[in-house]
């Protein structure tokens, strides 16, 4: 695997331990100094994240291609 996939790897599965702790302890959506925060996009922008890195992750993985040859 290569260097950059490791690294893909490793944010994806960073990312994954923030959704799984965020699911285990969901907050409201709040507005603090007129500045909203949402933890519902919040959630979305991981998932966003960890689907960039499956994306990325199935270039590095061998791929096979059919082919017949006639003479």
């Amino acid at each position: 695997m290569s260097t950059e996939a490791q690294q893909i790897t490793s944010i994806r599965n960073l990312t994954l331990a923030q959704l799984e702790q965020l699911r285990a302890n969901p907050k409201p959506t709040y507005s603090i100094d007129g500045q909203r925060v949402s933890w519902a996009d919040y959630f979305q922008s991981l998932q966003q994240t960890i689907d960039w890195c499956d994306q990325k992750l199935a270039g590095y993985e061998p791929f096979e291609c059919r082919s017949q040859g006639t003479t």
